[in-house]
């Protein structure tokens, strides 16, 4: 099982190409008019949040960032904005396009987040589940079961922390 070849980001652009032309030939309805669709901006700086903080939580790990180089994958990385979302790339792509739908204002325009999120499950999300689940295995699992795909923890789940300095050190000698 493969990622798809087309990168996500290159997914996304497609598909916010298909929803200005959507918007452009066949508006229906404009559900967002101005001055209001100008919020549609702000969404979209804020998707970026998400994939700005993975990034530099791969950084940090000193692992691989991208989807087609999963065998490169060297650490697991759970914490920092992956204790609250396993995928917040994908994550901040598809609030960029529901971003982009409030700014195009068209109705139609909709259309391209609510099939933006399957598209990437199918292609990309459940072939790198599959290459994670392979390589780091019970770990992998645990991790998905205290994290949702998109957003949130699971029930009684509580978020990874980074070791502290007392975590290092050696335990007190007793008397």
């Amino acid at each position: 099982m493969r990622p798809s070849l087309i990168p996500p980001p290159v997914w996304a652009l497609l598909f916010a190409l298909a929803m200005w032309e959507s918007g452009r030939r066949w508006p229906l309805v404009t559900i967002v008019a101005p001055p209001w669709n100008r919020l549609g901006w702000c969404v979209m700086v804020l998707a970026f949040i998400a994939p700005f903080a993975a990034i530099q939580r791969f950084g940090h790990a000193g692992t691989t960032v991208s989807p087609h180089q999963l065998q490169a994958a060297s650490a697991l990385v759970t914490d920092g904005i992956y204790a609250w979302t396993r995928n917040p790339m994908y994550l901040g792509l598809a609030v960029a396009l529901a971003g982009w739908a409030v700014s195009l204002g068209a109705l139609s325009a909709f259309a391209g987040p609510l099939l933006f999120v399957p598209l990437i499950v199918r292609v990309q999300i459940v072939p790198e589940e599959h290459a994670l689940r392979q390589r780091f295995g019970r770990e992998y699992a645990d991790y998905c079961a205290r994290v949702n795909r998109w957003l949130g923890r699971r029930t009684g789940s509580r978020p990874a922390r980074r070791p502290t300095a007392a975590d290092r050190s050696p335990p007190p000698s007793s008397p």
